[in-house]
């Protein structure tokens, strides 16, 4: 067996992991990363990045066919037709130059790239095949993986997010198990493609993780689009038909041609002999602490294998800051708020605290919405629908919160990071100049409304 030394070895080359290579590399530590599949992890690969391509795909094909039909704009087309093979192809592309150019990264900060599974033998020793890696720091990235439900098995016509991101064509039918953020983007998403979508969740309403408010446009976009709703619906199982259980007890057998389980995912703790470090938990996840470090020293935990929230670009963070604490510098992760995306349509954006949350925190505060309906520039993508909304404390106008729902708010997300990152108040924000027209305008007119004079409502 052949023995490799180096100062960090880094397990799982996902967002966490090659973040964490990257600027280790930078840093001038000699770093082995070891990824069992392809670099970029789930998000490059399964996840983020596909979901958005697909997603994008959708939306074209459904503008178009919404141009053959009635157009308020005046262009008409012959109905469109969809190949799916090439739409995925060209997926494929993307997720490949991306994957492409992480591996560039890596090998410009002369990162070494092990491509196999880790085995951990103890917090200094991990085999790969017959290779054994001796380290001082160990960096456990591991990411989470999709949660299965035994009574529906992945298989035939149960898919997963993974498969219904590499399509062969588009079932006639899909039923989507599970209301959450995966299972609403995708679901959208086929129905968009042409496919009839039903959309089974246990909880009363969609998106629970968000406050009814917010997720309201986005039920009445589903609506609009002819996606079915079945609220307060548990599953039983799937034989040639997707048994649910409604509200009053009743058993209805749902037609279907393929069934979506997205019930969430759960961090990936299994087959790679984690048991051995014998690591404090909290719940499913590995605890760790304020710079990411498990109950042993020098073997940190970071992203999804951390728990909640499940985000790319906090593991990005993680892995960045480790690497930093490793090269000597002084660090600590605590950001004052993470944004959260769903990409539906209209996409969803929340960062920092909510009204709801705010009220638990035993905060007093001035919540203000501005609709885009009274925004010009919505007006001009013909989307008038939601809103953004603000949250400060009433004593000093410090904002703690923002929301927004709408087409593309995705993108506002990092003006609401920003400020709440750099403690502006309500002032701060009604007193910058915003572009115009802009979808922006809406954040400064919401700090003008809690200010108690927005200008154009």
């Amino acid at each position: 067996m052949q023995t490799l030394n180096t100062t960090l070895l880094i397990i799982g080359g996902g967002p966490g992991g090659y973040v964490t290579a990257i600027r280790a590399g930078q840093l001038g530590i000699s770093t082995i990363l070891v990824e069992g599949e392809s670099l970029g992890g789930t998000c490059l690969n399964i996840g983020c990045i596909p979901s958005k391509a697909l997603i994008h795909v959708a939306e074209q094909f459904h503008q178009t066919q919404h141009h053959n039909q009635h157009s308020a704009l005046g262009i008409s087309v012959s109905a469109p037709t969809l190949d799916i093979t090439k739409s995925v192809e060209w997926k494929d592309g993307i997720v490949d130059r991306l994957t492409t150019g992480v591996a560039a990264l890596l090998k410009k900060h002369k990162v070494q790239v092990i491509n196999g599974w880790a085995k951990v033998i103890d917090g200094k020793t991990v085999e790969v095949g017959d290779t054994r890696i001796q380290c001082e720091h160990l960096v456990l990235a591991t990411g989470s993986k999709s949660v299965n439900l035994p009574i529906l098995p992945i298989g035939g016509p149960i898919i997963s997010s993974t498969e219904a991101l590499a399509p062969k064509s588009v079932p006639k039918r899909l039923i989507v198990v599970g209301g959450g953020y995966i299972g609403l983007e995708l679901g959208i998403a086929y129905r968009k493609l042409g496919a009839e979508v039903s959309v089974v969740e246990a909880q009363d309403r969609i998106l629970p993780a968000y406050d009814a408010e917010l997720t309201q446009p986005v039920h009445d976009a589903l609506k609009q689009l002819g996606v079915k709703l079945y609220l307060k619906h548990s599953v039983l199982g799937f034989n040639g038909t997707l048994q649910v259980r409604d509200p009053n007890g009743d058993t209805l057998n749902l037609e279907t041609d393929q069934v979506l389980v997205a019930v969430g995912r759960k961090p990936n703790t299994q087959g790679w002999n984690l048991e051995a470090l014998n690591l404090d938990m909290n719940g499913s996840a590995i605890k760790i602490d304020s710079r990411c470090q498990t109950s042993m020293r020098n073997v940190y935990a970071i992203g999804d294998l951390s728990g909640e929230p499940m985000l790319a670009h906090r593991a990005m963070a993680q892995g960045e800051m480790v690497a930093e604490l490793i090269s000597g510098k002084t660090r600590e992760f605590n950001p004052t708020a993470i944004a959260a995306v769903c990409f539906t349509d209209p996409e969803l954006v929340v960062v920092g605290k909510t009204p709801d949350e705010a009220k638990a925190a035993g905060l007093d505060c001035i919540v203000s919405n501005f609709p885009f309906a009274a925004n010009g520039r919505a007006m001009t993508l013909e989307s008038k629908t939601g809103f953004v909304r603000v949250v400060a404390r009433r004593d000093n106008h410090v904002i703690v919160g923002w929301q927004a729902v709408g087409v593309g708010v995705s993108e506002l997300s990092t003006a609401f990071a920003q400020s709440l990152e750099m403690g502006a108040r309500l002032e701060d924000i009604g007193g910058t100049i915003h572009a115009h027209p802009t979808l922006g305008e809406a954040v400064q007119e919401a700090a003008l409304r809690a200010l108690g004079h927005a200008l154009h409502l």
